[in-house]
């Protein structure tokens, strides 16, 4: 996840033109300690995952219910893009390729590929858009209320949180390749649980996150 650790570079105190000035400018790749370029390697891989979102959901799209060799490429797509969310916070990370863009754009494709994929379940009548709902809502509404706070504390993701990420890919993964077609209708069932702790973990980590929230201002009182 590019940049979710950590803030950007400091502005250096000479008037010379810096990374933050010119934010193009910098490292892209080598590791170092002078500001790196926003057009860093992470980044773009953070972007890449973005963009690939409308892939996914044209592939979709085009299998038309069918479940054939566009519903699977579009499946593999996403586990393809999902996992590729370390990668790109792992170069951030072990490079010091932190920007403010990576921290406000790593969250962002998380969320949308996961949203893109869970609303075309929906579409494709294969998911309640109740679970849609309660899913989106959590995860872009935490996601916003971090932003917030960040102007005045730093608030510890949720206990369970990587689980969650976890359980929900994999979830989404399952119910997006059409394996019932090759192990047959028990695979239905196993979706279903999958999706249930998905939705479970969901709703359970949003409420400690806020737990969480309320006790550090609770605290700074």
């Amino acid at each position: 996840m590019a940049g979710s650790d950590a803030p950007g570079g400091e502005p250096g105190e000479s008037t010379a033109p810096t990374g933050r000035s010119f934010p193009m400018r910098g490292r892209v790749v080598s590791a170092g300690d002078s500001p790196a370029s926003t057009g860093n390697v992470a980044n773009i891989i953070t972007v890449v995952r973005i963009l690939l979102a409308p892939l996914f959901i044209v592939l979709l799209l085009l299998d038309g219910g069918t479940d054939g060799p566009l519903r699977i490429a579009a499946a593999l797509l996403f586990v393809v893009a999902i996992a590729t969310d370390s990668l790109d916070g792992h170069l951030a990370r072990s490079r010091n390729l932190v920007t403010d863009l990576g921290i406000l754009l790593d969250p962002i494709a998380d969320k949308v590929l996961t949203g893109a994929a869970l609303v075309m379940l929906a579409v494709l009548a294969e998911l309640p858009w109740w679970v849609v709902a309660v899913i989106l809502v959590r995860e872009w509404g935490i996601t916003l209320f971090r932003f917030l706070m960040l102007r005045d504390r730093v608030i510890p993701a949720s206990r369970g949180g990587k689980l969650k990420t976890v359980v929900q890919s994999v979830a989404i993964s399952f119910a997006l390749l059409p394996l019932w077609n090759l192990l047959g209708e028990w695979v239905h069932w196993l979706n279903g649980a999958l999706m249930t702790a998905a939705v479970v973990l969901t709703v359970v980590t949003g409420l400690d996150y806020l737990r969480q929230a309320w006790v550090q201002n609770r605290r700074a009182a």
